[in-house]
């Protein structure tokens, strides 16, 4: 058997040979899992990601027909769902014997309606691909029923067939290193509009899953509330791989990285031991950031860390089931600065149903009442999957009609929710909150310059964006963003 994955491109409104620029695009994690364990169990792997490459989908369509796979895969999310669907057609075009299957968030959680919608999806897989996918090959190679396979749904004699849900894989630790030759693409880290210095980067996941509930979150419903971490000796072994082979950033895609701060500050302890000169990327939980806890990541080389602050009202907090305080975030940020983190950004979502402008505007105004250095304002958008999805649909807030239109890339809650502040309003609002926080404050520049001065890190950043100045002005100024299914940084 040959299996072909490809990672799609953003939905946009783009013939089959226009082509989109991407900058900065992340290594397709979860399929690269996926790829790796097919590959050990000998089935031939290609791989694709069609937005780190910039190919069309004429182009992409090329691709997979020169190399003619039995099966081809594609990793689905909210924002390149569309895409995938057209390649698939183009592909079934040309060959209409391959087997096509969708997976990751977006598949998970429309598998009926993409299989309604788009005759050229064949199948789809469920939750984590690693195991099913697997046993998959093996089903379709052989002639199997796929009725055996969990945790799939597919049509068979004109009906839509779904069997029940695989268990997750308990052991993180069985999985196996990611083949990342696998990718032909130079990576870059990036941060809202600007990429990292030109260091060989990656991606890297130290555990799986989240125990908590937020509702703006999708992947709780597909890892079912737990948290399984890999161990600290796996997670060194990968970085250690990784360095000697010539990688010096990383970006761990945890959604709960910081939640066992002793597993965390042993791997410290281990990249500091063995002298490993990286630096990476995480994202933590304001109500696990101790002191001993930032001032391990920065010694092991830790120079960014994204916080879920999401909102200065403890009304909206509780309504999102966050489980922190507003304090909590002014203590884990003023703690990380000073621990001696390079940058300190703070992702925030307004928009919430019935918070007002002036709870919007509380939140606005936080990201500079705290000392961060870049701020992430989200407007709230709802996705399948999502607990604020189905309660809108049980609400009456999401018609049968406004549920048709928006499964497959969700809708901003302000233009839905009837007790809401207008969706342009927020727009309006977080624009001016930018122009404040990056150019009316000539304090914070002066402590910027002053930081950037004392970091090699951020230098290298400003360095490795000084062609790029006026683009980068402009993605600050115009950056909206739903929240929502890509809050997560993990592939699941």
């Amino acid at each position: 058997m040959k299996f072909a994955f490809i990672s799609p491109g953003a939905n946009q409104e783009l013939s089959i040979t226009e082509k989109s620029k991407v900058i900065g695009s992340w290594p397709p994690l979860g399929i690269l899992y996926i790829a790796t364990i097919l590959e050990n169990e000998g089935v031939e792997v290609v791989l694709l990601d069609q937005a780190a490459e910039a190919y069309t989908i004429e182009q992409t369509a090329k691709w997979v027909e020169k190399r003619d796979p039995d099966i081809l895969g594609f990793s689905t999310l909210a924002s390149s769902g569309k895409t995938a669907a057209r390649i698939a057609q183009k592909v079934k075009e040309n060959n209409p014997n391959i087997t096509t299957i969708f997976g990751n968030y977006y598949a998970t959680f429309n598998a009926q309606r993409i299989l309604t919608t788009y005759p050229q999806v064949d199948i789809i897989v469920r939750g984590e691909g690693e195991e099913t996918t697997k046993e998959l090959v093996k089903t379709i190679e052989k002639k199997r029923s796929l009725k055996k396979v969990k945790g799939i749904m597919f049509r068979e004699k004109n009906k839509i067939v779904t069997t029940p849900d695989r268990p997750l894989i308990k052991n993180i630790d069985a999985l196996p290193i990611p083949d990342r030759t696998l990718l032909n693409v130079e990576y870059h880290s990036t941060l809202i509009g600007a990429i990292g210095a030109p260091k060989k980067f990656t991606t890297l996941l130290s555990s799986r899953g989240c125990p908590y509930h937020c509702r703006f979150c999708g992947c709780q419903k597909i890892v079912h509330g737990t948290w399984r971490p890999r161990s600290v000796e796996k997670t060194f072994e990968e970085l250690q791989l990784l360095t000697s082979g010539g990688y010096r950033q990383f970006l761990f895609v945890d959604d709960s990285f910081t939640i066992n701060q002793k597993r965390i500050i042993k791997l410290c302890k281990e990249i500091i031991r063995e002298r490993l000169d990286i630096e990476w990327i995480c994202e933590g939980r304001v109500d696990y950031a101790s002191y001993e806890l930032m001032r391990s990541m920065v010694k092991a080389g830790c120079k960014i860390i994204y916080f879920g602050i999401e909102s200065a009202n403890q009304r909206i907090l509780n309504y999102y089931q966050k489980q922190i305080t507003p304090q909590q975030s002014r203590t884990a940020v003023k703690t990380a600065r000073k621990a001696g983190m390079d940058i300190i950004v703070g992702s925030f979502i307004v928009g919430a149903p019935t918070e007002t402008r002036q709870e919007i505007e509380n939140t606005l105004k936080f990201a500079q009442e705290v000392p961060l250095d870049v701020p992430q304002y989200n407007i709230l958008g709802v996705f399948p999957g999502m607990a604020i999805w189905d309660e809108f649909k049980e609400k009456g807030f999401l018609t049968r009609e406004q549920e048709q239109q928006h499964w497959e890339m969700g809708v901003a809650v302000a233009n839905v929710h009837p007790d809401t502040v207008p969706y342009e309003e927020i727009k309006d609002l977080i624009r001016n909150y930018y122009r404040q926080f990056f150019i009316q404050r000539p304090n914070f520049l002066l402590e910027q310059l002053a930081r950037t001065m004392k970091s090699s890190f951020r230098f290298d950043i400003i360095k490795a964006n000084l062609s790029r100045i006026g683009s980068i002005a402009r993605s600050w100024k115009d950056f909206v963003a739903f929240e929502g299914e890509e809050q997560s940084m993990i592939e699941a």
